[in-house]
C-alpha cells in the first residue's frame, strides 16, 4: 500500500459511540469536556446522541442505533474522510451481538489513521493534546495509485 499526506481540520467532526453498559461513563465525560467539544462538530450513534444531545444541549448529529448500522453508518464516514476522531467507550466484558461491526469500526479507524480513545483515560489525553485544536497531518492509504494499479 502506499500513503500520501492527508490533514485533520482545527474544528474535527469527533463521533462518540458507546455501549449500553458504558453510556453513562460517555455521558460523564462528555459533560466533563462540554466547553471543549462543542467547538467541534458531534456525531454519534442512535440512542448515544439522543442521551448526549439531552445532557450538553448541543447538536449532535445522530445515526442509526450501532446494532442497527449506525457502527457501520460512521465507518462509511471515516471512511470517506468525514469523521476524524473517535470516542468509543466499549465494554469488554459484554459480548455485543454486533461484535463484527465494531471490529470494522476499529479497523476502518486504524486504517484511515484517525486517533481513537475507547475509555474515559484515553479520550481525555487526546482531548487534552496540543494537537486536538490545530490541523495534524497523517498519513492516508493513496487510494487513487491503488486504482490505478487495479
Amino acid at each position: 500500500m502506499e500513503w500520501v499526506n492527508a490533514s485533520l481540520p482545527a474544528k474535527k467532526t469527533i463521533a462518540l459511540v458507546a455501549h449500553d453498559n458504558r453510556k453513562q461513563d460517555l455521558l460523564r465525560w462528555a459533560e466533563k469536556h462540554q466547553v471543549k467539544l462543542s467547538k467541534h462538530h458531534l456525531c454519534a450513534t442512535g440512542t448515544t446522541g439522543k442521551l448526549l444531545g439531552k445532557a450538553l444541549n448541543i447538536d449532535i448529529e445522530s445515526y442509526l442505533s450501532g446494532p442497527l448500522g449506525g457502527d457501520q453508518q460512521i465507518g462509511s464516514h471515516i471512511a470517506e474522510g468525514k469523521i476524524h476522531c473517535l470516542i468509543f467507550f466499549w465494554d469488554p466484558f459484554e459480548p455485543m451481538p454486533h461484535d463484527p461491526d465494531v471490529k470494522a469500526l476499529l479497523r476502518l479507524a486504524a486504517v484511515w489513521n484517525i486517533p481513537v480513545a475507547c475509555n474515559s483515560s484515553s479520550a481525555d489525553l487526546m482531548l487534552a493534546s496540543e494537537l486536538f485544536d490545530e490541523p495534524v497531518e497523517r498519513l492516508i492509504p493513496d487510494y487513487a495509485a491503488y486504482l490505478a494499479k487495479r
